[in-house]
């Protein structure tokens, strides 16, 4: 004979046990409120770390020269040419330039606000920018899409921190596009500042210096001017592929020999742009990883929690298996009990879960700026936990479905 199995008895049954009951239906909530909040900030720091930067990152090495001794702003310029010249003659090596930073983890940035129109009353856009000459866009493998690259005339020397005001300006494909949505952005002028810019090409993406940002990461503005910084320059050049290794340990004894006066530092004045990046994306990583195990650690003891919960009910009931048993209900019909009281436990605790993880994502994104949780989390995190929870309780119901009917009467 096979016995019904109503829900109603279960709910009782629960009521009896209602201090545990809540515990663990707490114990799930909080679970799911905390794993789906930590799983997306997963997803957002990996996709933040997985973002392109638009150049030929394998390629690329990164050298930070230093002067010995005071220049003029007219010398120092001539010396980086110099340098620039030398690095080009090295075999293996594509191009070379130099900058004040480089992208996605530069040491600088600075923040650019992109008007249409001098005396305009808040920015079009905001931007990030690059000191640059007629060489970067090959040396970073960067593609126009649109307009031409600089001239070598157009390239000037600017001392220090005094404000960039070049005459022509480059600019990726995602600035342009908000910018001019519906119209070329060659030949348009831009206002950095107060004097005006004219747009003269347009790359198809550069994400920006600085790691944090969002909303305009892949909106720069490459300007015409080599940089001259008391901190001295940085040397980005490209080498052919499989080369850049033999490069980078032949190009600081060829810029000594062109001129000692100098420093640069064994250990990290020169690096792999590849190193660079991965070394300026540590705390996202690390924060994933955190995330992550934060995860897997809440599930894992929430499942001991019903684990332990279904193995002490299972003894609390061997009494009441017996009867059913005695009545005609067989080892599947207990496991069904078990596993069906374990899946309402695990609903009550997903439905307060659902509304506590939507509570939790809201002071975050008012404390941590984060953006709004992606609903499909909660499907996902609910699934999970209804696995998990079926799984956990499968071993003692297991147990309680292979005891006799005459052995659980005689327990008593």
């Amino acid at each position: 004979m096979r016995m019904t199995l109503p829900i109603r008895p279960i709910l009782a049954a629960l009521r009896h046990h209602r201090s545990a009951t809540t515990l663990i239906v707490l114990q799930i909530a909080l679970t799911l409120a905390i794993v789906c909040n930590a799983l997306f900030i997963v997803q957002q720091r990996v996709a933040h770390l997985s973002r392109p930067t638009g150049i030929d990152e394998a390629n690329i090495g990164v050298i930070h020269n230093e002067w010995l001794g005071e220049h003029g702003t007219v010398e120092t310029g001539a010396l980086i040419a110099s340098d620039l010249a030398v690095l080009r003659k090295l075999p293996g090596v594509v191009d070379a330039y130099a900058d004040n930073t480089y992208p996605a983890v530069g040491p600088w940035a600075e923040l650019l606000s992109i008007n249409l129109k001098p005396d305009q009353h808040g920015h079009t856009s905001y931007a990030e920018l690059y000191t640059v000459d007629d060489h970067a866009l090959t040396t970073l493998g960067l593609k126009l899409v649109e307009g031409r690259n600089f001239h070598a005339n157009e390239v000037l020397d600017v001392a220090g921190y005094d404000s960039v005001a070049p005459a022509s300006v480059i600019i990726t494909q995602e600035l342009a596009e908000k910018l001019f949505p519906h119209a070329s952005a060659v030949g348009k002028v831009v206002y950095l500042g107060s004097a005006p810019s004219t747009i003269v090409g347009v790359i198809r993406h550069l994400q920006v210096p600085a790691t944090g940002t969002n909303t305009f990461a892949f909106r720069s503005v490459l300007a015409p001017v080599r940089l001259i910084m008391p901190s001295g320059s940085f040397y980005m050049l490209r080498a052919r592929p499989g080369q850049l290794g033999a490069v980078l340990q032949a190009a600081p004894a060829a810029l000594r020999a062109a001129n000692p006066a100098r420093l640069i530092d064994a250990d990290g004045g020169v690096r792999r742009y590849s190193d660079l990046r991965f070394e300026g994306y540590a705390r996202d990583r690390g924060v994933a990883i955190l995330m992550s195990m934060i995860c897997v650690v809440l599930l894992l003891a929430t499942a001991g929690g019903m684990v332990g919960l279904s193995s002490f009910w299972v003894s609390q009931r061997r009494r009441q298996i017996g009867i059913r048993r005695a009545l005609g209900a067989t080892r599947g019909d207990i496991l069904r009990y078990f596993q069906t009281e374990n899946f309402l436990i695990v609903s009550f605790g997903i439905a307060l879960g659902m509304a506590l993880a939507i509570a939790l994502n809201l002071q975050l994104m008012r404390h941590y700026e984060l953006p709004r949780l992606s609903l499909y989390y909660l499907p996902i995190g609910a699934l999970a936990l209804w696995i998990i929870g079926q799984i956990a309780t499968l071993g003692p119901a297991l147990r309680a479905a292979a005891v006799p009917p005459v052995v659980a009467t005689r327990s008593v």
